[in-house]
């Protein structure tokens, strides 16, 4: 029923790598088939965890396939990509350095079962730098209309926790390149288009962060970035000219301020 998509590329660690394959092989419920997208050459030992988690998946009755692209070309194209060779209905989006809850997969299908209106479930987070040592958890709202709302500042969804309906994402041509914003993108487009989506009140993925997080969460190219996304949100209709304007003033008192600044507004935030 569900396809796990997976990108990775060379500066990834092996380790990250193994743990993430490993909480996917554990889950109550076991995916159909895992979808590991190379974005770019990688290195000796990324391979060497490939080639080992693809006799223990085959093993376990999963389906691993894989494609290589020559060069990186980002998410956005790798994870298009990786869609191609989705066959399942549902598909699961994981990043390559983060674990999955054992329940994960079993408690996000089991809502679209039972919830056929909604076309993207996802949850909340666990964000560490250490494995099994906590930073913070990402609540996030869990009603679609609260969602809705939310989403004209923020991003709805925390995109290594959800799971979508392959359907309803091809049919709105897929991911779109806009670093580092491709899924809020792809959540304001179908938010505009009249679908919905949903969170489950719990952490079910523990998603690594680094201490220089909000480093690569700001600065002028970042701010240029997320005025596209404003700009692109007007003008499918999701905003109108007073909230472009209000997500334009927040982002600016976000992610152009010091570093420091943002590290305390993102801590706060992410709570």
């Amino acid at each position: 029923m569900v396809s796990v998509l997976i990108s990775v590329y060379i500066k990834e660690k092996a380790k990250n790598l193994e743990e993430a394959l490993e909480s996917i092989i554990n889950q109550t419920l076991l995916p159909t088939e895992l979808v590991l997208v190379k974005d770019g050459p990688l290195n000796e030992a990324l391979d060497n965890v490939i080639a080992a988690y693809e006799k223990k998946f085959t093993k376990k009755g999963i389906d691993f396939k894989q494609v290589a692209l020559e060069d990186n070309k980002g998410l956005s194209v790798a994870l298009n990509e990786g869609l191609k060779l989705c066959a399942c209905e549902y598909i699961a989006r994981m990043d390559s350095d983060d674990i999955s809850d054992k329940e994960r997969l079993n408690l996000q299908l089991e809502f679209l079962e039972n919830n056929k209106d909604i076309a993207v479930i996802g949850s909340d987070i666990a964000e560490f730098v250490e494995k099994g040592k906590i930073l913070r958890v990402k609540k996030m709202p869990v009603e679609h209309e609260k969602l809705y709302k939310y989403a004209k500042l923020r991003n709805p969804l925390n995109h290594m926790s959800v799971v979508f309906r392959k359907q309803v994402v091809e049919s709105l041509g897929g991911y779109i390149h806009l670093p580092y914003l491709e899924d809020y993108y792809l959540w304001s487009r179908l938010l505009a288009r009249g679908e919905k989506i949903s969170n489950i009140s719990k952490p079910l993925v523990w998603a690594r962060v680094d201490r220089d997080f909000a480093a690569r969460r700001g600065g002028f190219a970042y701010f240029k970035n997320y005025m596209l996304l404003r700009k692109k949100q007007r003008e499918i209709k999701f905003t109108n000219f007073f909230e472009y304007i209000l997500g334009v003033t927040v982002c600016a008192g976000m992610v152009l301020q010091p570093k420091f600044i943002r590290n305390i507004f993102y801590s706060i935030l992410r709570r």
